[in-house]
């Protein structure tokens, strides 16, 4: 019998966006590539320019759901994904370390869920807070020379890159899930704790561990895998220390 595939439903959350017409195109591209659930974060007025650009996914736009803030726009969603042509030029800092739209495509239907791309605003992009909220960053490959690009384009050229791949999707292992994903960053920041981690580095370290997972995507098998290995490892910490104080 052939394996389940992972099932996912595709989120696109604007932060904060400037332009009422880059919405509409944006609507327009979303119904173009079938992803239907669009939240706005503290948008512009949704005006007749808006739906004018829009064409015929006005439905789109009568139906978005719109949030104060970023963290109540993505708090029930499985996986986010923010964007942003700011990368960092060393693998030493991890909040701007991407993934290559390519690369993104092939492993994002291994994520069961809901599934959040994340674009910011017209002028700033994404603030570093709202990027290590997420899980991975995504980069789209341009040229150094003008490497940012307009946000409806961005939006457009993700959405096509993942409606492209869903023709191709091979049989599919059962991905880690949004519990899993948090008793790891969890207990990876308690491993930290308990082996009295310099304080200085641990935000940066915890933020490594969640891009390196966010990145290898883990199935259900290699996330409890992994945490058995972890937690031995933490159970001879304490033992050792244990001995030590006696």
């Amino acid at each position: 019998m052939a394996e389940k595939r992972s099932h996912q439903i595709f989120y696109v959350i604007l932060v904060e966006p400037k332009y009422s017409g880059n919405i509409g195109a944006v609507a327009r591209a979303m119904m173009n590539f079938d992803i239907e659930k669009l939240y706005l974060v503290n948008p512009c007025e949704l005006d007749n320019v808006c739906y004018a650009r829009a064409m015929h996914a006005t439905k789109i736009l009568d139906e978005a759901k719109i949030f104060s803030c970023f963290e109540d726009a993505v708090k029930n969603l499985d996986y986010l994904v923010a964007t942003s042509s700011i990368e960092s030029k060393t693998d030493k800092r991890h909040l701007r370390n991407p993934l290559l739209l390519e690369d993104f495509v092939e492993k994002v239907f291994d994520v069961e869920g809901k599934v959040g791309l994340v674009f910011g605003r017209e002028d700033y992009g994404l603030y570093n807070k709202e990027i290590a909220t997420c899980d991975v960053m995504l980069k789209v490959p341009t040229s150094e020379s003008y490497p940012s690009l307009n946000l409806s384009h961005a939006v457009t050229i993700v959405l096509y890159s993942i409606y492209l791949r869903k023709a191709y999707i091979p049989k599919r292992r059962r991905p880690m899930g949004l519990l899993e994903k948090k008793k790891l960053n969890e207990f990876f920041g308690q491993l930290l704790d308990d082996i009295d981690y310099p304080p200085h580095k641990k935000e940066h370290t915890k933020i490594m561990f969640k891009r390196i997972m966010g990145r290898a995507m883990p199935s259900k098998w290699e996330y409890h895998t992994l945490m058995g290995v972890l937690s031995k490892s933490l159970g001879k910490i304490k033992q050792t220390q244990g001995k030590n104080k006696g």
